[in-house]
């Protein structure tokens, strides 16, 4: 029904948005600061030294590009996987910190300084964010995206 359909559009433009807001932001002082979050990657004691660089110069910019490809709606749903396959690494590394009673911060949004000492929260938060990925990767995209739109050109061509 139309109706159906209007709650499904307004649901998908605020999960893209909630979900680009949450990565673009995340990302942020990650770009601007790579060797602070470097520390905090390497605080964890899950990765290997030798891949702490590559993680924390990579993660922040697969974080954006997914904002970015999310607020546009473009490839929507495989964005959304990748924003579902980040969450689960997210919510693996703070339990496997929280289980080790690491003191230490998320390093989440911003540095050490300004972030706040880990708890179960955290896990929360970001299997809410998974939930949230995973519909939209389901989910028809709202016809607010550039898929649908895309969608329609070539049903037209």
């Amino acid at each position: 029904s139309a109706r159906i359909e209007i709650a499904k559009d307004i649901f998908g433009v605020v999960a893209r948005g909630a979900l680009a807001v949450t990565f673009i932001w995340a990302c942020i002082h990650k770009i601007a600061h790579p060797y602070d979050f470097g520390l905090q990657v390497a605080t964890y004691q899950i990765l290997p030294l030798a891949l702490v660089n590559l993680q924390a110069i990579v993660l922040p910019w697969v974080e954006l590009v997914v904002g970015v490809l999310l607020v546009a709606g473009f490839l929507t749903r495989g964005a959304a996987l990748v924003t579902c396959g980040m969450n689960v690494m997210f919510i693996v590394a703070i339990a496997l910190a929280l289980a080790a009673e690491l003191q230490l911060q998320c390093g989440c949004f911003a540095s050490a300084e300004a972030g706040s000492e880990m708890d179960s929260s955290l896990i929360v938060r970001d299997s809410v964010l998974l939930v949230v990925g995973a519909v939209l990767v389901f989910l028809r995209p709202d016809r607010l995206t550039l898929d649908r739109f895309l969608e329609r050109r070539r049903a037209n061509v």
